[in-house]
């Protein structure tokens, strides 16, 4: 019976034969000793379909687990607590309720909707920081020394990949969508959003061409999507401040704070929408008995 390697070697000598099925044993013996070598290398960084990889730094891999929420220290006037804010657009405000209503220890994060090269998307602060985003696992790569772009989050729903961007402190997280940014606008995002921290904490943020932060009283598909303060985490009680210069009792609650499993009420005082979701008791003190003046 003729062996294995007579059927490439056909017309060749024995001893030809015989060399040639000794080098093809080593070479295929060495296979897997050279996979072992390889899997001792890093896996090589995912790519984003159809765009170039930055030339950036490796990716950071530190996992900030800090409570991404500011707690500000309220006064007691009376029975009343009253609290300084300011939006994430710069406009400060006074914010006074009920002390029984507990909104300062409730902690407050920025929201901002944003449109890159006249996509929009979102910008929140994740409730858990970078933990909320990297859960457990490390970011796709640096676009700058402070944003970082990471997988998509499972259970995201229409959500894609995530630019997380860090201004002192505070992480905010752009959401994208399955599409995605392409890398010139998410390179934009990142080059073009710019924050600063208030003495009393607050984020505040700024924008140049080609992205647009958007002003108060914007909607996108009806959703309010100007510079907001939420007070509260992601279940139990919490509260939306949204400045609204026309502002009415039927203006929207934000989808984010209107589609927790509770349902929504909404106030209107001095061009600012009060929306509340959680316990009845809580919503209808928050929508009765917040006041709100903007300075």
């Amino acid at each position: 019976m003729a062996d294995q390697f007579d059927v490439i070697e056909a017309g060749q000598s024995s001893r030809r034969r015989r060399w040639t099925g000794v080098a093809v044993l080593a070479a295929l013996l060495a296979i897997p000793v050279a996979g072992l070598l390889a899997g001792r290398d890093p896996a090589p960084e995912p790519r984003d379909a159809g765009h170039e990889v930055s030339p950036s730094a490796a990716p950071m891999t530190t996992t900030k687990a800090a409570p991404n929420i500011l707690f500000a220290k309220p006064k007691t006037k009376g029975g009343d607590e009253v609290i300084r804010v300011v939006f994430p657009d710069g406009t400060p405000a006074e914010v006074r309720y009920p002390a029984r209503l507990g909104l300062a220890a409730l902690g407050s994060r920025p929201f901002q909707g944003a449109w890159v090269d006249g996509q929009y998307r979102r910008m929140s602060a994740p409730y858990g920081g970078e933990a909320e985003v990297s859960r457990g696992g490390r970011p796709l790569r640096n676009l700058t020394p402070d944003v970082e772009l990471w997988p998509r989050q499972p259970g995201s729903g229409s959500y894609g990949q995530v630019l997380l961007f860090s201004f002192g402190d505070w992480r905010l997280a752009m959401y994208d969508r399955p599409e995605g940014l392409t890398f010139e606008q998410r390179m934009a995002a990142a080059g073009h959003i710019r924050g600063r921290i208030t003495k009393g904490g607050y984020l505040v943020l700024t924008a140049t061409a080609p992205v647009r932060l958007a002003r108060p009283g914007e909607t996108v598909l009806g959703d309010p999507v100007g510079p907001q303060l939420w007070f509260g985490g992601v279940a139990g009680d919490v509260v939306g401040l949204i400045p609204v210069p026309d502002c009415d009792e039927v203006s929207p609650a934000p989808m984010m704070i209107d589609r927790r499993g509770r349902p929504a009420r909404t106030a209107c005082r001095g061009g600012v929408q009060i929306a509340a979701s959680g316990a009845p008791a809580f919503v209808e003190r928050a929508v009765k008995e917040i006041r709100i003046t903007l300075k």
